[in-house]
């Protein structure tokens, strides 16, 4: 029997390798290790896309660049020939950004000035590799600086009425005088850029990057007054520079994401945006790999109304339903019911939850009752039969 297990990461505990190797352990038990188990780690365009490609045959590169507080970071990016997969969190993400202990909120000072530099230095590296076609997968970014850092890292200079440099951050927008393009990246000419995102917000305004994500980097309601009003003047110098499209890209679904990265990408890039998930399981393909495939096991930590709404497990079901092969999903919890779940596409679900009520505890120990769910699952199949409706009720929170 093939199986393929394609899941997300199961958020604060496992990655999605992980999750695949716990599954992997738990299936091959149950069956006496008589399975041709195919791992295909995926992911929705966030955090865990490298890890995506890795596992799709990009080879993982390392470069050093600078953190979103101005540290050098050793940040991965993925190659596969002349294309190149970029998690921009891994340069300029959340939590890269120091706290004063575990939980606490981020620095509000970081939320002013945490800057998108590294990813605009990974592109960098990318290029030097050699590669023309570039997915940025965007999520987790500590800054909200509309992408002048990106621009930055590429070789632009944003400059102050005097002619001097700006520093980093979101705030300091508000000083931008003029944008010189003199030694900006001509590499980029040639390249051609996929914005890997599901946020469909605007740069600017009460739905844009500062207002709807500025408080989750620790900015305070000024701060958040202050970065929009920075950012607005960041279009307007912008547009003085390239153009109308600058105005336009501000109003585009995706500008706001990633602290407004998704906007440089699409003005200055020329980046074409696509769900997230889309893009993963194109460059995994998912659909090829599933030839033959008797099960589809996909999954994330929640498994939860918000799901329904584009995340991993729905793509991995719509791919599956598309070539007749069952689905099971896995999960720490799940808030879905029988008809939600069965609408979805998923034959069954399977939660820690069963098998450990203390959440803390799920997380805590998610790799063993993952083996456990593993074990469960082969014995299903073994019994070659459904799981009853009672028994999927079982299972859930």
């Amino acid at each position: 029997m093939r199986i393929v297990i394609a899941p997300d990461k199961f958020k604060g505990s496992l990655s999605a390798p992980e999750v695949c190797r716990f599954l992997e352990k738990g299936l091959q038990r149950g069956a006496g290790g008589n399975l041709d188990v195919v791992r295909i780690p995926v992911a929705d365009g966030g955090e865990g896309t490298l890890d995506a490609a890795v596992g799709s045959g990009f080879t993982r590169r390392t470069a050093t660049v600078t953190g979103p507080t101005g540290q050098p970071v050793e940040a991965d990016f993925a190659v596969r020939g002349h294309e190149a997969v970029i998690e921009m969190a891994t340069a300029s993400g959340l939590a890269l950004v120091p706290r004063t202990s575990k939980g606490a909120r981020p620095d509000a000072a970081a939320a002013t000035t945490a800057t998108s530099l590294g990813t605009g230095q990974l592109i960098r590296a990318a290029l030097d590799a050699g590669c023309r076609r570039i997915v940025l997968g965007v999520g987790g970014s500590a800054n909200t600086d509309g992408g002048a850092g990106l621009m930055q890292g590429l070789g632009a200079r944003l400059l102050d009425s005097r002619n001097n440099e700006l520093p980093p951050g979101g705030a300091a927008l508000a000083n931008l005088h003029s944008i010189d393009f003199t030694h900006f990246e001509p590499r980029l000419v040639d390249t051609r850029f996929v914005l890997a995102s599901d946020v469909d917000n605007p740069l600017l305004g009460a739905q844009g990057a500062a207002a709807v994500f500025g408080p989750q980097k620790g900015a305070t309601p000024q701060d958040v007054g202050m970065l929009d009003a920075a950012l607005a003047r960041f279009v307007e110098v912008l547009a003085r520079e390239i153009g109308f499209r600058a105005v336009k890209a501000a109003e585009a679904p995706g500008a706001g994401a990633a602290g407004g990265v998704g906007y440089a990408a699409i003005a200055v890039l020329a980046a074409t945006r696509r769900p997230g998930i889309d893009v993963v399981l194109e460059f995994t393909e998912l659909a090829d790999r599933l030839a033959g495939a008797d099960l589809v096991i996909t999954g994330e930590g929640s498994l939860d109304e918000q799901s329904l709404l584009g995340k991993t497990p729905m793509g991995v079901a719509r791919a599956a339903a598309a070539q007749g092969v069952p689905v099971v999903a896995v999960c720490g919890r799940t808030t879905l019911d029988h008809g939600q779940a069965s609408a979805a596409g998923f034959d069954d679900v399977y939660a820690l939850t069963a098998l450990e009520s203390d959440v803390n505890r799920c997380i805590a120990e998610a790799g063993p009752l993952l083996e456990q769910l593993g074990t469960q699952i082969s014995a299903g199949l073994a019994a070659n039969r459904p799981a009853t409706a009672s028994t999927k009720e079982d299972l859930r929170v």
